[in-house]
């Protein structure tokens, strides 16, 4: 995988504000107790810099797969290398405060080839990050866990 994203690559890019912190959103993505109430079944440890941690939905039946952190900004940003469309691509997610308890969570995932296998990736990985950010928001504005009952 690239470092950067070639200008030939297809991106997915969402973005959701969640009305709490960002402390409070940046620790709801990176440590696996709060994300397996939105978007993994469970994890194997926190994200850090440099670390390699793995991720399961068994509630999905896609198994385990192997997260590759990059860079992490407390607070800030996130980035990671995963394989979650059979393509190793890129995942960057920004946080910026809006005010004291808001959060405009963005994220971007890039790194798929412009060809159809490609599009049909973008198209599915778009899908996930929406889920993703909504199971986000959802758990921790109100304590609710989209995941149960859901695959």
């Amino acid at each position: 995988m690239k470092d950067k994203a070639d200008a030939k690559d297809l991106q997915a890019k969402v973005k959701l504000k969640v009305l709490k912190p960002v402390h409070a959103v940046f620790e709801g993505i990176i440590d696996p107790k709060y994300m397996s109430h939105y978007f993994i079944s469970s994890g194997s440890a926190r994200m850090e810099e440099g670390k390699t941690v793995t991720w399961a939905w068994a509630d999905y039946g896609s198994g385990t797969m192997n997260v590759r952190v990059k860079k992490i900004e407390k607070d800030k940003f996130i980035s990671f290398l995963w394989t979650a469309t059979g393509v190793e691509t890129r995942v960057e997610m920004k946080l910026e405060p809006v005010d004291s308890n808001t959060t405009l969570v963005s994220i971007v995932e890039n790194g798929w080839p412009k060809d159809d296998k490609g599009i049909a990736r973008l198209v599915e990985q778009t899908h996930g990050w929406v889920h993703f950010l909504c199971g986000l928001k959802v758990y921790l504005e109100h304590g609710i866990n989209i995941r149960i009952g859901a695959f």
